[in-house]
């Protein structure tokens, strides 16, 4: 199949430059700030041009801001540039003296730490905006342009047992991420974490809030657009794709894995990301109103390994209903552009952390689901019936610190498989290596592993598309052969052969 090419994108003057974590005007605020500073140390005669030449780039890039809004990562860089100011204007505003002798300026030692105070400030806007930038998600290497759009259903059978009133039913959120014929240049891209920026900070300010972080540390996350386009005409040729459903992890949401699920949808599938209410961090409904979590820890571990299994079988049961649905869809019981284009006779279950645990949920209880994708997830809830479906755990490298009750409890789940099942270590990895944290927190290992944020969504991806290729569209070969180029490999036999 061919590589498609990038089509253009719609470009503005607020959005960053691929590769840098800044926007245009952010960079021209940062060098007319570094104008300014440095201009103290410039001959007589150049210092005047420069000045001008700073306020020239300072004045629109420091407006601007007012109507696009603008990122704390450049407050430093202002202050600084203000700071810097009146030793740059002063000389300038002055004049020159009687009898043709220079302005008066402040005396270097003077001036000397306050230009450094300066170029500190400065310098703290780049580095700010290289650890929290706005996301710039990976051009997908398939053959597909990708669509997504975001529907919401409601199960008829099943109550909300997170509230007390009987009438009200259960009710999800999903996302669908799909092959799609090119647009046309200048569609606009994808809001990232919600259908609008509104949404979008709303879901991020409760993420925030979910890891105890302050929502002004990552106000990038709402600017960016992912590599999708909203509503995109599904790709021609009739072709039937086979579909991924996703489970995010406990307090995540549907678009956490956006790059994940774009990757899968160039190859030809259809990946369906669930917001299970009460649970995701902020889930909001086609009515307007926004439901945030309701699950928290209570600092017991039995008690809390109690409730977990409770939140992971209400997720499974949320798996399955959307599964019904998209069953419906393809059929043509709920109209859809994609009606006759899924198929559903070949469905991967997956899920990161707390997902993970309710994909192996959901294929113990469904057979309809033909594999199941856990993305280091620990295994809550019963570990019976035994699985019949070829799975692959991906877990993050093992340290002193991981749970030393993880790795015996997925061995226990993989290991009784009556099916080939298959665990891969990958080395350098965290556990929010598997979602698209990388993009957009600070590179630390231990937080997000240290695979950079190019490699981390390519290898996730590519180990996905190995495993998924083999045991939905019967590629011929071994996936273990094509899995172990990404991490460390045990593989797990029908019988308790690893």
């Amino acid at each position: 199949m061919r590589r498609r090419t990038p089509g253009a994108e719609h470009g503005r003057v607020t959005e960053n430059i691929a590769g840098l974590p800044m926007s245009p005007l952010e960079i021209l605020a940062l060098l007319g700030a570094v104008a300014l500073v440095v201009a103290r140390w410039l001959p007589p005669a150049a210092r005047p041009r420069v000045t001008i030449a700073a306020g020239a780039l300072l004045v629109p890039s420091a407006l601007a801001p007012a109507v696009t809004g603008i990122r704390w990562q450049l407050l430093p860089v202002l202050a600084g540039a203000a700071l810097a100011a009146p030793f740059a204007l002063a000389p300038l505003l002055r004049g020159r003296r009687r009898g043709g002798r220079p302005a008066w300026r402040a005396r270097w030692w003077l001036a000397l730490p306050g230009s450094v105070a300066c170029a500190g400030l400065i310098a703290t806007g780049p580095v700010a905006a290289w650890a929290f930038p706005v996301p710039v998600f990976p051009e997908p290497s398939g053959a597909f342009a990708v669509g997504t759009r975001v529907v919401q259903w409601t199960d008829p059978r099943r109550p909300e047992t997170f509230t007390a009133d009987p009438n009200d039913l259960r009710t999800v959120v999903v996302q669908l991420w799909y092959p799609a014929r090119k647009s046309p240049a200048g569609t606009r891209r994808a809001q990232y974490l919600g259908r609008t920026e509104r949404e979008a900070r709303t879901v991020s300010e409760a993420l925030a809030r979910g890891v105890g972080l302050p929502g002004f540390l990552v106000d990038g996350v709402p600017r960016a657009r992912s590599r999708s386009v909203f509503d995109a005409p599904v790709a021609g040729g009739g072709e039937r794709f086979p579909v991924v459903l996703f489970s995010p992890g406990s307090g995540g949401v549907r678009t956490q894995n956006t790059a994940w699920a774009e990757e899968l949808a160039s190859h030809g599938y259809v990946v369906a990301a669930l917001d299970h209410p009460y649970d995701s961090a902020a889930v909001v409904l086609a009515d307007g109103r926004t439901v945030t979590t309701e699950t928290a820890s209570s600092g017991d571990r039995g008690k809390d390994d109690e409730l977990a299994a409770g939140w992971t079988a209400v997720r499974a049961a949320d798996l399955g209903f959307v599964l019904t649905q998209l069953d419906a869809l393809d059929r043509g019981g709920i109209a859809d552009p994609l009606t006759g284009r899924l198929d559903t006779g070949r469905v991967a279950v997956s899920g990161h952390s707390m997902g993970g645990a309710a994909a192996l949920q959901a294929a113990r209880q469904d057979r309809r689901f033909a594999a199941v994708l856990d993305l280091d997830g620990y295994p809550h809830g019963p570990t019976t019936p035994a699985l019949d479906r070829p799975t692959l755990a991906l877990t993050q490298a093992l340290t002193p610190g991981t749970d030393p009750r993880y790795l015996p409890r997925l061995t226990e789940a993989l290991g009784s498989s009556t099916a080939t099942s298959y665990r891969l270590t990958v080395p350098g990895a965290a556990h929010l290596t598997f979602m698209d944290g990388p993009l957009y927190l600070p590179p630390v290992p231990s937080l997000v592993g240290s695979l950079g944020r190019t490699e981390s969504p390519r290898v996730v991806a590519a180990a996905t598309l190995a495993f998924l290729d083999a045991v939905l569209r019967d590629q011929p070969g071994d996936p273990a052969g094509a899995l172990r180029a990404y991490g460390d490999l045990t593989v797990h036999h029908p019988g308790g052969h690893g």
